[in-house]
């Protein structure tokens, strides 16, 4: 077995790993909530586990795209559009590449984290209108976080191909990320959430029947008088993957516009998803006190899709990975600033 192999059954057995002891998938205990310390501590372990992968793509990123020649620095540079001074020798190019890829899929990962933060505010928005019992938000945590890893996969490999084949994709990914970050700067987060006005309730009413069962019974089909019938926890479910949808179409081309290695776009995706109910209770627990998180990341997306659309200019001015994560580190700090020295703002937010 080759080390491009190990390494990523090393990783996917890493997240699932996490997963399913994030998710208490056989967890026996009957305590489905996490409190304030729980879930901050927990966030914090997950968390470093996904700073642990950056480490590791920076030791192989070498064997995983079996890079042993100049040459081959060479092609992935082009292939991927990397900024890269072929200069020096084989192992100085080499150094010089896993900085820069390493730097690009850090910077990938923080940005999915962060964009992670604002789905799981909508996701908790929807919880809390469908009046969700904690004992099912596991149950839906545990299928809508399978759900996006898929997602997410699907999406990268149709990204990648779209973009190998098809180079003005990148203008049409940028012209979606600009778009999406002037929409996000302009959403009303005070606006109400009718579930009955939802229009994937409608759909679902149109084709199915739906159980005015309890919940509690934590089930995503009943029969009732032999009739087989869907219940609300099914329409929480459909309604939480199509979020994860509308997520998925901002956050996987943000991430190409960092890097367009497609094993760098995916791993920094899932590394950003392992942990999520854990940093959902923390969301829960007054993380939403971050107001200014959400013009942070519109500001991100705005950037990342304006790199896009002209990064001829932007490599003309010299700007590299570096600056990159220095822009999107930069606007996250300050809105962490912001959010704690004027926490007064939450209100009228």
């Amino acid at each position: 077995m080759d080390v491009s192999t190990l390494v990523t059954i090393c990783f996917i057995g890493v997240i699932f790993l996490s997963m399913i002891l994030d998710l208490g998938i056989f967890s026996k205990s009957k305590s489905t909530h996490l409190n304030f310390g729980q879930s901050l501590l927990r966030t914090i372990i997950w968390f470093s586990i996904g700073l642990a992968s950056v480490g590791m793509i920076y030791l192989f990123i070498g064997d995983i795209h079996k890079i042993t020649t100049v040459n081959d620095i060479a092609n992935y540079t082009s292939q991927y559009g990397v900024k890269h001074t072929a200069n020096g020798t084989f192992d100085q190019q080499l150094t010089d590449l896993k900085i820069t890829t390493t730097t690009s899929y850090f910077t990938g990962f923080l940005l999915e984290y962060a964009l992670s933060v604002d789905n799981l505010f909508v996701m908790l928005l929807i919880f809390q209108s469908f009046k969700i019992s904690e004992a099912n938000e596991r149950r839906i945590l545990v299928w809508g976080i399978l759900g996006a890893m898929i997602l997410r996969f699907l999406f990268v490999i149709i990204g990648a191909a779209a973009i190998s084949h098809f180079h003005w994709v990148l203008y049409g990914f940028g012209a979606l990320l600009v778009y999406s970050g002037i929409k996000l700067l302009f959403d009303d987060d005070e606006e109400t959430f009718d579930p009955n006005d939802h229009f994937i309730m409608k759909l679902v009413k149109k084709i199915f029947l739906v159980s005015n069962v309890s919940q509690d019974r934590g089930r995503f089909f009943t029969r009732e008088n032999g009739v087989l019938h869907v219940t609300i926890l099914f329409v929480v479910l459909l309604i939480v993957e199509l979020t994860d949808v509308l997520f998925a179409i901002d956050s996987v081309p943000a991430v190409f516009g960092v890097t367009r290695d497609p094993y760098l776009v995916f791993f920094s995706n899932i590394f950003a998803l392992i942990g999520l109910r854990s940093l959902y209770f923390l969301v829960g627990h007054g993380i939403k006190a971050f107001w200014a998180l959400k013009y942070a990341l519109s500001g991100i997306l705005t950037f990342i899709g304006l790199r896009m659309i002209f990064e001829s200019y932007f490599n003309d001015w010299g700007f590299n990975h570096i600056h990159n994560l220095m822009v999107i580190l930069g606007m996250l700090f300050v809105s962490i600033i912001l959010s704690l020295f004027f926490p007064l703002k939450a209100k009228n937010h």
